[in-house]
């Protein structure tokens, strides 16, 4: 296999369309937001990504079916933009790893027209939170306006350790390869899997470029969520030796 090997499985035409990249992040809140749109509108399959930098392993579904760790393209047609979007269960393994990907994905999203992307994630607050704010960083500084009324929020030297992996390189190499491009992270916890913080971002997305999703799959899975916190809080404060723990990330 190549580096970095490029399967076609479909080609379709989109109109004006935008990349949405939802990998595994903190809180998986691109990733929920990715899995959501294609999940819940007519999306079709249109490239597959498999590399030797992504971890070497496969993935086993309920069939016992084993697959090859890749990322995956899927294009909607929305009453909006078109959506271009890019989601799978890993990054690459190391830093060369990260940049030659983020190369690769920006190359698929050329190939289908697309001048205009939106990685997506979480920032950490350390902390539960119940009101999630969408925390902003662009490319181009003339970009604010547009995402500040569309609900973004943007804060001096926030997130404080900067955005690795995919997001991050996203916005950087594709801002030097003339992409408008732009970092949309949902307030997270940073210890749990967020559905919250990812109807958050997935609303400002819908503002940004005019398309509706219907959402009761992504607050029934929050529903869940909180089911699980309630358990956590309740653990926490029993009776434990050392005293108080923090919580710990599950997702």
């Amino acid at each position: 296999m190549d580096e970095v090997d490029i399967e076609v499985v479909a080609d379709v035409e989109l109109d004006d369309p935008v990349l949405v990249e939802g990998l595994p992040g903190v809180g998986h809140v691109g990733k929920l937001v990715a899995e959501h749109l294609v999940e819940e509108t007519e999306s079709t399959l249109v490239r597959r990504v498999y590399s030797e930098l992504f971890p070497p392993q496969v993935t086993v579904s309920e069939e016992s079916v084993a697959s090859l760790a890749d990322a995956e393209f899927h294009a909607i047609e929305t009453e909006g933009r078109d959506l271009l979007v890019l989601t799978g269960d890993h990054q690459a393994t190391d830093n060369r790893g990260h940049y030659r990907l983020t190369d690769a994905f920006l190359d698929v999203a050329e190939k289908f027209g697309v001048s205009e992307l939106y990685a997506l994630g979480g920032v950490p607050t350390g902390e539960l939170v119940e009101d999630h704010a969408v925390v902003g960083a662009v490319g181009d500084d003339e970009q604010k306006d547009v995402l500040e009324d569309a609900g973004v929020e943007f804060r001096s030297e926030e997130p404080s350790g900067g955005i690795v992996g995919t997001s991050g390189l996203l916005v950087g190499l594709g801002t030097r390869r003339d992409f408008e491009a732009a970092c949309l992270m949902g307030e997270t916890s940073g210890y749990l899997v967020d559905p919250k913080s990812a109807r958050a971002v997935l609303e400002v997305l819908e503002n940004l470029l005019d398309f509706e999703v219907d959402f009761e799959a992504l607050d029934e899975r929050a529903d869940e969520m909180e089911d699980v916190v309630e358990q956590m809080q309740q653990m926490e404060q029993g009776p434990s030796p050392g005293g108080e723990e923090d919580l710990r990330y599950i997702g």
